[in-house]
Order: structure tokens, then sequence, then C-alpha cells
């Protein structure tokens, strides 16, 4: 059994190219659905639209002489129609993706009964170590932010898309549990779904306020373990034994540093892995360990921005990178000292 149910990153990537996509389809030919709109009802007399057609507001004289009302034409009507339409499918498609994913990975053995597992936080005697928890937290994080993006594709705002989406994980969160309660193998984790709803309020907070977002980042940080290469088991979701999670603070986001033509790329780094869980060879005999990191990293992301990126108006590839380097972090592109805990 390969772990997937301990740790979502399965479901992030999942959803990467799908809402990353939408992204892309969404400002394909122009303004995103939610600028179209914005500029239909905007308060002019005449506003020429992105599509060349016109839109005129007809003046509407009340009983009190109040200003003209803006008349509701049919363009307007259907691009309110375009929207819901995305969002429903958007919604109704992430809905039965996660639950095929769910049912080849782990739901094909169900139990009648509903039951509730504790499986511990952080402890040595943990599974593994929490890392399986960071996991959950971290891929319910990935997919509330490429969410977002999904539903700005549909034609909300940013804030609205971030509510949007952070309420859309949480309800899939809620029910991935739920169905892992009728499992003869999980059971309902509370731990795991507190996991899970912290994921989803970080990255609906970074979502709604950008200046956040510039200055805090959430990624990890992987390179095969030895235990992986040992038992030959090359697995990035389960191969707890590589994985970092790290919790960035980026110096372009602080307005005094950004300025600064070296320390702009710098970043402070925090983090926490365990070694010795997963993969393992069965004996329970290979040791184990919890670990803190802290170090400086690279700020890739602004180093391509200025240099490759530098002439050109975010272009696809350069949106693509910045949102796999907003999530990874780079082998060699961070120098982390590590404390052992007891």
């Amino acid at each position: 059994m390969k772990y997937l149910k301990y740790n979502m990153v399965g479901l992030g990537l999942l959803l990467f190219p799908i809402l990353v996509g939408a992204e892309f389809l969404g400002n394909h030919k122009g303004l995103p659905l939610q600028d179209r709109q914005s500029i239909s009802v905007a308060n002019l007399p005449d506003t020429i639209g992105e599509w060349g057609q016109t839109r005129r507001f007809a003046p509407t004289i009340t009983a009190n002489g109040d200003s003209p009302t803006p008349l509701i034409t049919h363009e307007n009507t259907l691009v309110q129609q375009q929207k819901q339409f995305r969002t429903g499918l958007l919604i109704s498609g992430l809905t039965l993706s996660t639950a095929l994913y769910g049912y080849i990975s782990w739901w094909d053995k169900s139990a009648s009964t509903f039951r509730v597992r504790h499986e511990g936080w952080f402890g040595a005697d943990t599974p593994n170590g929490g890392a399986d928890k960071l996991g959950h937290a971290f891929s319910f994080y990935v997919s509330t932010r490429l969410m977002t993006n999904g539903f700005q594709w549909a034609g909300h705002n940013r804030k609205e898309a971030a509510q949007l989406a952070g309420l859309t994980s949480g309800v899939l969160s809620l029910g991935v549990e739920i169905m892992d309660g009728f499992t003869e193998e999980y059971g309902f984790s509370t731990e795991d779904l507190m996991m899970n709803l912290s994921g989803i309020g970080l990255g609906t907070v970074l979502e709604s306020y950008p200046q956040w977002d510039d200055l805090v980042d959430i990624r990890i940080k992987y390179w095969p373990s030895d235990d992986a290469r040992r038992l030959q088991d090359y697995d990035p979701v389960a191969d707890y034994s590589g994985q970092t999670y790290l919790l960035i603070t980026k110096a372009s986001g602080i307005p005094t540093l950004r300025q600064n033509p070296f320390l702009r790329y710098l970043e402070l780094a925090v983090g926490y892995g365990t070694r010795g869980y997963q993969p393992n060879d069965g004996t329970d005999t290979q040791p184990t360990s919890r670990n803190l990191y802290y170090g400086l990293s690279l700020n890739l992301s602004q180093l391509l921005n200025d240099t490759l990126f530098k002439k050109q108006n975010k272009p696809r590839t350069q949106k693509v990178t910045e949102n796999v380097l907003e999530y990874l972090q780079m082998p060699g592109t961070a120098l982390l000292f590590k404390h052992q805990l007891q």
C-alpha cells in the first residue's frame, strides 16, 4: 500500500494541471470574465467593451428624480450565465475528480459501520512523525490556491474566488474524511480534518490578501531519500524521508529590502521533516528522527523575473514557472541547518 491516504499531495497534483490550465484559458483572449463584467456595468453613458460592442445606459427617471439606473442588456445576462455555468462546471468537476481519485486510491474496501481513528500529531511514536499531517495541510493549501485561479477563470474577483475555493475545499475535505470513516483500513481522522482545514484557511488568507502573499510562501522540498533508494521505492508522495515542509519569508515582500539589489533575492526558511518513518522495510529496526530546519534560501522566482523574464510581459512560461516555484523549493536553492527533536 502506497500511503496515498496519509499524504494528500496526490490531490494537489491532480488539481494542478486542471486549474492552472483554467487560469490560462480565462486570460487567453484578453480580460478575465470578472473584468468583462465590471466593464459592462460601468456607470458610464457609453462603454466600449472588449468585444467591440457598446453598452448603453438608458436614463430611468424615478418618482423622486433620482439619477439614471443602468439598463441590463442581453449581453450582461449572457456573461452572468457564463459565470454561473463555469462555476458549476468547476465545482462538479472537482467533486467528481476527488471522488474518482479516492475510490481508485483507497475507498475500494468499504465497511458497513462508521469508525473514528485517532492517529496522534507529531509525536515520535506516531505512524509518520507528523509528516503525513503536514502533507494534508500542504495539499489542501495548494489545492485551495489553485482552485482560486479556477474560480477567477469562472468570472469571480480574487476575493470572491478565494472564498469559494476555501468553501469548496472545506466541503471536499469533510467529504473525504467521512468516506474514510466507512473504510476498513483508515477511519475518520479528526487530526487529518483539522490539518486540512488549516491548509485551506492559510491558502484562503494568502489569496485574499496579496500583500501577505508577497511576503510568505509555503513550499515542499523533495529529494529521494536514502531509504527510498535502498528499498527501490521511488514514490515522491509516500517518501516522507525525502520531504521537508518549509515556511518561507521573502525579502522581496518587505519594501525596504526589495530595493536592495542583493537582499531582494534572499529568503528566511524554517521547516519540519521526518526521516526513517516512510518508506521502511517493515522490520521497525531502522532509526527514525523528527527534525526542525532553519536557514536561508534563494528566491528563484524573483531572480528569473529580474533576468530571464525581465523584458517580457507575463508570458505563459513565466506564469507556469511562478506557479511551480510558489510551492516547490528547488534542490540546491536552500542552505538549511538541522535540529533533531528528542
